[in-house]
């Protein structure tokens, strides 16, 4: 009999094993189905235009939203906390980092740029992608209303009074900067459209170290105490 305990998990013969495992196979295709269909519903969100002249810092100077892009005319941002007067960036877009350092070179053959944008200053940011061992594009928004326009940092009334817009609703946002990421469009005019933002759990999709985990028998294995656990990756063992 199936238990929730890995110890005490049903063990069958392989004639057993491949009808549980084939009959499991038509769920994880309706999922994919329906996955597909929300991201066709995604791509058909109503966008709105960037107005605002957002000047960020990074390995390259200065530079507006519209360069970001690069060349091409999707981007994707990564909102990675990292306030000001924090000795390194968050453990946990740390981890998620370590996820995405590297695919850039895959994403700009599909028209796409990725980079992270945090309020600290170019030379913390630097400093500390060095340490990690990171290559992605990595800037500043220390002299912009970005973060706060885009609903990742927050006024320290709005922390200390538990009520600030975080998540698409009025909430606790739990930190004085959050996660998330932000989509852009840029046309052939140059105009920079808002596509979309996720933020909270909706950036479950884009963290590579849970979909692994969630295959293995004991899961995330958190007990409801979400991702206490992470730590910088040269941190683990200490």
């Amino acid at each position: 009999m199936k238990t929730d305990s890995v110890k005490n998990h049903a063990v069958v013969s392989h004639e057993e094993w491949l009808a549980a495992r084939t009959a499991f196979l038509e769920k994880e295709k309706e999922f994919t189905r329906l996955q597909d269909q929300l991201n066709h519903e995604r791509r058909e969100l109503p966008w709105e235009a960037v107005r605002k002249g957002y000047v960020f810092e990074g390995p390259h100077g200065k530079q507006n939203l519209a360069e970001l892009f690069d060349g091409r005319s999707q981007l994707i941002v990564y909102h990675f906390m990292f306030e000001p007067s924090a000795p390194a960036g968050c453990p946990h877009c740390s981890l998620r980092a370590d996820g995405f350092n590297g695919i850039g070179v895959h994403l700009e053959q599909r028209d796409v740029m990725m980079v992270a944008v945090s309020r600290a200053p170019y030379s913390k940011l630097a400093a500390y992608q060095q340490r990690m061992g990171w290559n992605f594009k990595w800037v500043s928004s220390s002299d912009t209303d970005f973060n706060f326009d885009y609903h990742v940092s927050f006024t320290p009334e709005e922390f200390r009074n538990k009520n600030a817009f975080y998540n698409f609703k009025i909430q606790d946002p739990k930190a004085p900067e959050r996660e998330g990421h932000s989509v852009f469009y840029k046309d052939e005019s140059g105009a920079v459209f808002h596509c979309y933002s996720c933020y909270d759990r909706g950036n479950d999709k884009l963290n590579i170290h849970y979909h692994y985990l969630d295959l293995v028998p004991k899961g995330r294995d958190e007990g409801g105490r979400g991702p206490f656990w992470v730590r910088r990756h040269d941190e683990y063992g200490r």
